[in-house]
């Protein structure tokens, strides 16, 4: 993995900050995108690798166009998509804000449509490439009291299934990975006391460095080598 480049998405905080972290601490070199720059300019401070951090915002084509060609730029390859960014609404269909659904599915299905979209051309050419989706045990069952987020993730593991075939044959990966619960602020939960609280015991949710260590994993693999879905769940998560 050491001097790869690597694009994260929504790498402000939760699983995204984490894979950061790990991939850092191999040597990667490491595009970290999300729409708040002052989280990002505060994670690339404390890491151990060389970054470049841009404002971006999945739902807007030129975003990601501008994230891309930065990259390349800057690093003059892109081996790694990891794409991250997501957003989570749950609750009843008959309650529920139809605007809010439209944005969610802008991200967690258009906007991982619209990243892979761009990164496609450079792995194409240089023959070689991972792109990682972050998905969820969503993706595989359908659970009731989120059935918006539910049908963005079975979405999006139809796209990386479909999409593993197509490029197979240029040398581009397509993974996802798919945990269960995670205590991170994807589910509103930002105070490290209470994601230690939900750590451990009864709960045992997933941290966000459990979810980076498994995408190290994926992506250290042997170019001969394809993880298609690396599902993740906690040991009193019961499918």
């Amino acid at each position: 993995m050491k001097d790869k480049v690597v694009i994260i998405t929504g790498a402000s905080s939760g699983i995204g900050a984490a894979t950061a972290r790990a991939l850092a601490d191999m040597g990667c070199r490491l595009t970290l995108a999300a729409r708040s720059t002052e989280r990002l300019e505060t994670l690339a401070a404390e890491l151990p690798a060389e970054t470049l951090v841009l404002p971006t915002d999945v739902t807007l084509g030129a975003d990601v166009e501008r994230m891309v060609q930065a990259t390349l730029d800057r690093f003059g390859r892109l081996d790694v998509l990891f794409a991250n960014a997501g957003v989570y609404i749950a609750g009843q269909m008959a309650e529920g804000d139809p605007e809010a659904w439209s944005q969610l599915m802008d991200v967690n299905v258009s906007g991982v449509m619209r990243c892979i979209h761009a990164v496609l051309p450079p792995m194409m050419a240089q023959g070689s490439g991972d792109i990682l989706v972050t998905s969820s045990i969503s993706g595989f069952i359908d659970i009731h009291w989120e059935p918006v987020y539910s049908a963005s993730k079975h979405a999006v593991q139809t796209l990386v299934h479909t999409l593993r075939r197509q490029v197979a044959d240029r040398g581009i990966r397509v993974g996802a990975l798919a945990p269960g619960a995670v205590a991170n602020e994807l589910w509103g939960i930002s105070d490290p006391a209470e994601i230690e609280r939900l750590s451990v015991g009864e709960h045992q949710y997933l941290r966000s460095e459990d979810v980076a260590r498994a995408a190290v994993f994926m992506l250290s693999q042997p170019p001969h080598v394809t993880i298609r879905d690396l599902v993740m769940l906690p040991q009193s998560q019961e499918l």
